[in-house]
């Protein structure tokens, strides 16, 4: 089955009786009886699979779940509260019995890299940041650190450089250090990290994956030797999705393919109506042939298609004319998100990266004048109409 038929059919159907819902059902209860104690005994000892109290397992959550592991080819998956949980976790699993360093690329999501300063710093876990997208200076840094883990994107959050995740995977694999990647941007219809040989896959489902603008949540997917550990932290800790948000996601994943291809057609032609307009100083879109990552999105992504972000500069724009021209805007949302059905945009100075110091924000390249979009399934007409009048 191709994965455009499993973001529709899969984890759907499994039978609770003597009846098969078509969907599944939104199930909201906190423990669950069983006529047998010693079949409770068996399902609290994992070895039968059923709920017993919803911290553990939830039909709902679990049928989301399922259909996750299976488009993104793992061993098993957990639905978190939120993405940043999701992050967390991963990085917890990661470093559980492993030294307690962490490579990290030096492009990625503020509150992720915030989280590595600001919670994991001050519990003795050191971060060393490095460009992931410069391969022979990934290689030193992986020798040099000996991190317990290794953590980047797979289209770089707002830049949109994508680095060579398969040969990054084949570094981690050498020596023997786990690779988390945040695959939110690029969702399982672009690329499976883990099939690179990832060992823990990450999204936030508000984006892509749920698409409506309506969910909080997000996801862990990994490998067979990382899957135990998370399930652990996740029954222990306790961050776990809710059976409303993963219902909606999950019914948000069954036009994930139909949408993301529209996205993915419209933004190709936003970039390209960007890179000529006279109020445009530079367009950061991976779709385009002179991007600085040409070789890998070429080996790495299905073809013509390069995701629905497409980030720019605006020509001599401060704060104040970015807020100006933002205002401006009509139909496209001024939120923070990504990944909807509509289009959005977003200043990462004010948002995604407000975190991270105006120094830093600079030296990663995340200008005062940047803009991120998240191209939404709208008539392209009407979204280039709104871009021309609010940059005119």
């Amino acid at each position: 089955m191709k994965i455009e038929s499993k973001t529709v059919h899969w984890g759907d159907r499994q039978k609770p009786g003597s009846y098969i819902p078509v969907t599944t059902p939104i199930y909201t209860a906190a423990s669950y009886v069983y006529d047998s104690m010693d079949q409770l005994d068996r399902v609290f000892d994992l070895q039968e699979q059923g709920p017993s109290y919803a911290r553990y397992d939830n039909p709902t959550r679990n049928a989301l779940e399922e259909v996750m592991r299976e488009l993104e080819s793992g061993a098993g998956a957990i639905a978190c509260a939120s993405g940043m949980s999701a992050i967390h976790m991963s990085v917890l699993a990661a470093l559980l019995d492993r030294p307690k360093r962490v490579l990290a690329a030096n492009m990625m999501y503020g509150a992720t890299t915030s989280m590595l300063m600001k919670i994991f710093d001050p519990m003795g876990v050191e971060t060393t940041q490095v460009d992931p997208c410069d391969l022979a200076a990934f290689e030193a840094a992986l020798i040099a650190t000996k991190p317990g883990a290794v953590i980047t994107e797979t289209i770089a959050n707002p830049l949109l450089r994508v680095p060579a995740l398969d040969k990054i995977a084949e570094l981690c694999r050498k020596a023997e250090v786990p690779l988390i990647v945040d695959n939110t941007f690029a969702t399982p219809l672009l690329v499976r990290p883990l099939e690179l040989g990832a060992s823990i896959v990450c999204h936030s489902v508000t984006k892509y994956l749920a698409g409506h603008g309506d969910v909080l949540g997000g996801v862990i997917i990994s490998d067979a030797t990382h899957f135990d550990t998370i399930r652990t932290l996740s029954r222990t800790i306790g961050p776990v999705l809710g059976p409303f948000e993963s219902y909606l996601t999950m019914r948000g994943i069954k036009t994930l393919a139909l949408r993301y291809e529209r996205q993915c057609a419209n933004a190709i032609q936003v970039a390209q109506w960007l890179g000529q307009h006279p109020r445009v100083a530079r367009v950061y879109f991976p779709g385009d042939p002179q991007h600085a990552d040409s070789a890998a999105i070429a080996r790495l992504f299905p073809k013509n298609k390069f995701s629905g972000l497409v980030a720019f500069e605006i020509k001599d724009a401060d704060k104040p004319k970015i807020f100006r021209f933002m205002e401006r805007l009509k139909m496209i949302v001024r939120a923070t998100s990504l990944g909807d059905v509509h289009t959005m945009i977003l200043y990462p100075a004010m948002a995604s990266h407000r975190d991270l110091s105006p120094k830093h924000r600079e030296r990663l390249g995340i200008h005062e004048n940047l803009v991120r979009m998240s191209i939404g399934i709208e008539a392209i007409e009407d979204i280039l109409a709104d871009l021309d009048q609010a940059l005119n």
